[in-house]
């Protein structure tokens, strides 16, 4: 346990980091494809025309829940609260918006982008970080989180 973060699961993290790294590279050698969600959900979905072949962005896509279903159900759950649904529809579209203006999202900066040194990416996950210590400082002090 670490003692200022007492809901830590540092070696869960390390676990999950490391497949989605694996996961990452398997899709880069083996395709010469960044794994960036949002672009394999626009080509899953039909928005996008170019970038992994459809069928696997559909599995990649279909992964990600069903991956953690998985977990979830093998380790006996983790208790998640939300916020309403009006919120959680609010922040996935400025999400979006976001994937959008800066070209990808956090798993394509983030993940692929960051470890190839790109300036871009290295830029973009920056300015990420900023946003989303930005926003819980701004609901914390709100008292909304």
């Amino acid at each position: 346990m670490i003692p200022a973060f007492p809901q830590a699961q540092p070696v869960e993290g390390l676990i999950g980091g490391l497949m989605i790294g694996i996961a990452a590279a398997i899709m880069l050698l083996g395709l010469g494809r960044i794994a960036g969600v949002s672009g394999l959900a626009a080509r899953a979905t039909g928005l996008a025309d170019s970038g992994a072949p459809r069928n696997v962005a559909i599995a990649f896509i279909i992964g990600l829940p069903v991956g953690a279903l998985i977990a979830s159900l093998l380790s006996g759950g983790v208790p998640a609260r939300f916020p309403s649904i009006g919120l959680l529809l609010i922040a996935g579209l400025i999400v979006g918006f976001g994937t959008r203006l800066g070209s990808g999202c956090t798993s394509g900066h983030g993940v692929c982008g960051v470890s190839r040194l790109s300036p871009r990416s290295l830029l973009a996950t920056a300015l990420f970080m900023a946003s989303g210590f930005a926003t819980v400082a701004v609901l914390r002090l709100t008292g909304a989180l």
